[in-house]
């Protein structure tokens, strides 16, 4: 008898915790009223990250694109110059260098700045300038080997 009454116990435990909603996980629509604001701030920070770095790009195509002009292959002086004169800020401009070791000149230069989690790159090669944006490296810069 006392076996039967624990199962009832048990049972009446059981189905009151279930009606008062005791021990039952949020349902979705809960979640999601509670993760809204989070999200919705989450999406704006998104759309300021890329509308900031699509204007690094406008800005580093522009500032490349008038450099060629007058000048096919500028060297890295003149680039920094460009773009920190655009508005590119030089504490997080990379630029590749302008010869190799052996004083060659290189078929092309480099230029990089960090917009968040990106890298705008632009190159120039041949007179033509290319601007692409790629993903930061794990040491915080765009170029492989650059001084921390």
């Amino acid at each position: 008898m006392s076996g039967q009454f624990a199962l009832a116990v048990l049972l009446l435990s059981s189905l009151a915790a279930c009606s008062s909603g005791a021990g039952q996980q949020p349902g979705p629509e809960s979640a999601a009223s509670a993760s809204a604001p989070s999200a919705a701030s989450s999406a704006a920070a998104q759309a300021t990250a890329a509308t900031a770095t699509a204007r690094l790009q406008r800005t580093m195509a522009d500032a490349l694109g008038r450099l060629t002009a007058g000048n096919p292959k500028p060297g890295t002086e003149q680039i920094t110059s460009a773009l920190t004169a655009a508005g590119v800020p030089a504490r997080g401009l990379e630029v590749s260098a302008g010869r190799t070791p052996t004083g060659l000149d290189v078929d092309s230069i480099e230029a990089a700045s960090v917009q968040g989690k990106d890298c705008v790159v632009g190159q120039i090669r041949d007179g033509k300038v290319t601007v692409a944006v790629l993903p930061v490296l794990s040491n915080g810069k765009c170029f492989v080997g650059a001084p921390a």
